[in-house]
């Protein structure tokens, strides 16, 4: 079977795997623990691995906090900074194309006194920077816009977006799930991006494990959010309890392999892409509609439509052969909330599949269409 659903998640990377055992069976200390042996392994086994997702994403280690994933972290967020500065303001910016842990996180507040604008987006699930600017009021104290959409691929305008926040004193999240490790990404040429979030097993790392990017303030000292978990005080008191450290040694690895590669990796699904596109429209021709953009948008992720075929029906029948979603994997039970929002009509939506595509694919691989 060819896997076509890395944006739901990756395999996990040989060398990410390798790393990981030594903490499972040999290397069992709690990084909170001291003077012993195996604490101290396990805390410097933890910040050679926040080191590595730093250098990544190109912030400073004491920035990077570990959490179970994107999801996690994005609920931390949102409502850290909704708690914490209530008194500043209710107003929190979002978009219609947000993951489900954002959306749902935003209508959550709206339930206990908050004001959330849903901006509106273009075909490709971009917003537009004049209306971001527009609906920034005294009230506004959080701005969260996903970097690069899961089902689409299209990029936002981060440094456009980055800017109006830092003009408006607004602090600004972002879902960058979708982008790590897959566009050149670093955070000191966004400085109005306060927040950011990220998982591991989009990256060839474990699942179960992520980051929050909480950038420091002026003094060097971590931007305060209210904690979602309260507890032993790790994460500089951000988020209690035990380190996964098995995890966080994979995310670390992950991190590193990635930086290592990115350019040749960023290539490489770039001419992926373009040849599952020409593979496409050979066989299919007018049968089919890509939706996604030609530009500006995370290389490997294509949106087709198969027009008059129902998507979960043809999902099924590629199943045996062909690994591919409707969508996102966090919302597949339903039609697609994204598409919507681009102005595609029902039909469109129910005929929609996404391949995304990874760096362990072949361009021969992808010769499979030819035999559909």
């Amino acid at each position: 079977m060819l896997y076509l659903d890395n944006s739901a998640t990756t395999q996990i990377h040989p060398e990410v795997k390798d790393a990981m055992l030594p903490y499972l069976m040999e290397e069992y200390g709690n990084p909170s623990s001291k003077y012993y042996a195996p604490a101290e392994n396990a805390k410097r086994a933890v910040k050679e691995a926040r080191n590595a997702l730093a250098s990544l994403m190109g912030c400073k280690e004491n920035e990077v906090l570990f959490t179970s994933g994107s999801t996690e972290s994005n609920n931390m967020i949102i409502k850290g900074v909704a708690d914490h500065y209530s008194e500043k303001g209710n107003h929190i910016i979002t978009t219609k194309v947000e993951h489900p842990s954002v959306l749902e996180t935003c209508q959550y507040l709206e339930t206990k006194g908050y004001d959330v604008t849903y901006l509106d987006v273009d075909r490709f699930g971009r917003i537009d920077i004049l209306d971001l600017q527009k609906q920034i009021t005294e009230k506004t104290i959080l701005v969260s816009v996903i970097w690069g959409n899961n089902e689409l691929g299209s990029l936002n305008d981060m440094d456009a977006i980055s800017n109006i926040c830092l003009e408006n004193n607004v602090f600004l999240h972002t879902d960058a799930t979708q982008v790590v490790s897959k566009i050149e990404m670093d955070l000191f040429n966004y400085p109005g991006i306060t927040f950011l979030s990220c998982s591991a097993h989009k990256f060839h790392g474990p699942k179960g494990i992520g980051a929050a990017f909480i950038k420091n303030d002026e003094y060097e000292l971590p931007t305060k959010i209210t904690p979602l978990l309260h507890g032993g005080g790790q994460e500089n008191g951000f988020r209690s309890g035990t380190l996964a450290v098995h995890n966080i040694v994979g995310l670390g690895k992950a991190s590193e392999i990635a930086n290592k590669n990115l350019a040749e990796n960023i290539n490489n699904l770039k001419e992926l892409e373009g040849h599952l596109i020409g593979l496409l429209k050979e066989k299919f021709r007018d049968q089919i509609q890509i939706n996604s953009d030609n530009t500006e948008k995370i290389p490997g992720i294509v949106s087709v439509q198969f027009k008059g075929v129902n998507n979960e029906l043809l999902v099924k029948n590629l199943a045996p052969i062909i690994a591919a979603s409707t969508g996102s994997a966090c919302s597949s039970s339903k039609p697609s909330h994204v598409l919507a929002a681009v102005g595609l009509s029902i039909d469109e939506v129910r005929s929609t599949i996404r391949f995304s595509l990874s760096c362990f694919i072949k361009k021969e691989d992808l010769d499979i269409f030819k035999e559909l």
